[in-house]
């Protein structure tokens, strides 16, 4: 569609570009049987793809996922590590965060924990879901740095909190203790009922207490988490060491 200088200049002025181009790629010979109103549609169309496409890249870039590129679509040896290929097509729906259930992915080292966790977060991003990604002993150290600035600790609880999904990798690698523990307390509280929260562990529920210091503390992380959570066994097949040997 041919459109003046000035008409074009407007649509930039309003930061419309990706109408424009939408305007500017369309064929006068092949829309010539199209009305002005299909026309002005079929740019609409295009231009709100774009606008959802680029808003769904910024979010996966400012999550900052381990594996920005994890795709649920692309999980291998689905049977043969004992997933549940139902269960990971209803995740990729995300209707568990609709819901503010946290998810656990359990299983040992190199099950692929980490990959499924940002496969979910990048479908997320992709639902326009503000999403966030850090390992625990990360978080500790952003923690430890936090606490030498004025109302540093306040800030850095209100950027985690504020997730509409967290991931949190390594959950419990490192034992937390001490004012850590309390932070790890007040993030599990304000994200309760309220956002969905994603943990990669090579521990067992059944460990996570004796981890979390096994008092007060403990028993109120726990009842913060287990009872609105959906467990997801990754095994133990390597998955890294397969890939590694595939790529030999």
């Amino acid at each position: 569609m041919n459109l003046n200088t000035e008409t074009k200049r407007k649509l930039r002025e309003m930061s419309a570009s990706d109408l424009l181009t939408a305007f500017d790629a369309q064929d006068d010979v092949l829309s010539m049987s199209l009305s002005v109103e299909q026309r002005i549609e079929m740019a609409v169309d295009q231009a709100h793809g774009l606008f959802v496409n680029a808003k769904a890249n910024g979010l996966i870039r400012r999550a900052k996922l381990r594996y920005p590129a994890a795709d649920l679509r692309r999980v291998d040896r689905v049977e043969e590590r004992g997933l549940n290929q139902s269960l990971l097509a209803q995740l990729a729906t995300c209707h568990f965060i609709e819901l503010n259930r946290n998810l656990v992915f359990q299983g040992f080292t190199g099950s692929g924990k980490s990959y499924l966790a940002c496969a979910v977060a990048k479908q997320a991003c992709v639902n326009s879901y503000r999403t966030g990604y850090v390992r625990l002993p990360d978080l500790e150290e952003e923690w430890q740095q936090a606490t030498a600035k004025q109302l540093g600790q306040l800030k850095l609880l209100n950027k985690y909190s504020n997730y509409i999904v967290l991931v949190l990798d390594e959950w419990l690698l490192d034992p937390p203790a001490g004012g850590f523990l309390k932070f790890v307390f007040e993030l599990m509280e304000r994200r309760y009922e309220a956002a969905s929260t994603i943990f990669c562990t090579q521990y067992k529920q059944a460990d996570w207490h004796a981890r979390l210091g096994a008092g007060a503390l403990a028993d109120a992380i726990m009842d913060r988490i287990v009872h609105n959570t959906i467990w997801v066994e990754t095994g133990g097949f390597n998955m890294r060491e397969s890939i590694a040997q595939a790529e030999r």
